[in-house]
């Protein structure tokens, strides 16, 4: 199975994602890992964990026929859980890896037959979850720049070497 040219274009468009992301988070450390602005937010492993599990929700949410879990309460207890910023690191490398795999993995047709009916996105073309994906990685993106700023350092420029 050849990629489509769609295909190709949402396989771009989340591996910038995925740079933007590491290089906009470079500065923060392990030391950082539990850092949060204040009691009840989440902290920086938290953050990039949130980033994470939230593309395996999409491809879930996708291939489901009962479409996506809607049980947050149980995602933000799992999240607590994380602790550690390598450790969400690489639960993030393996979720984009899981994506494109999901990518590359059907045809163009596939991808625009509609999502599960539900409140999240029910109807739309499932290629639309790819879209969703980089939005909602970058509003994290940038509260992680806003703790990286808290913590006194200088965040990079996400979109340049």
């Amino acid at each position: 199975m050849s990629p489509s040219p769609k295909s190709n274009l949402f396989e771009k468009e989340l591996l910038l994602s995925k740079d933007f992301f590491k290089r906009s988070t470079r500065v923060l450390t392990e030391e950082d890992s539990n850092f949060r602005p204040k009691e009840g937010m989440m902290t920086v492993a938290q953050q990039v964990a949130h980033a994470a599990v939230t593309l395996d929700w999409f491809i879930q949410g996708a291939s489901r026929p009962e479409g996506f879990d809607l049980d947050f309460e149980t995602h933000a207890k799992e999240l607590e859980k994380i602790n550690s910023l390598a450790q969400a690191q690489s639960m993030l490398d393996a979720a984009y890896e899981k994506t494109l795999q999901f990518i590359r993995s059907h045809t163009a047709e596939q991808l625009a037959a509609p999502l599960p009916p539900g409140p999240v996105m029910g109807g739309e073309p499932i290629s639309d979850i790819f879209w969703a994906m980089v939005e909602h990685t970058a509003h994290h993106r940038g509260a992680l720049t806003v703790y990286t700023r808290m913590l006194g350092k200088v965040p990079p420029m996400p979109y340049g070497g």
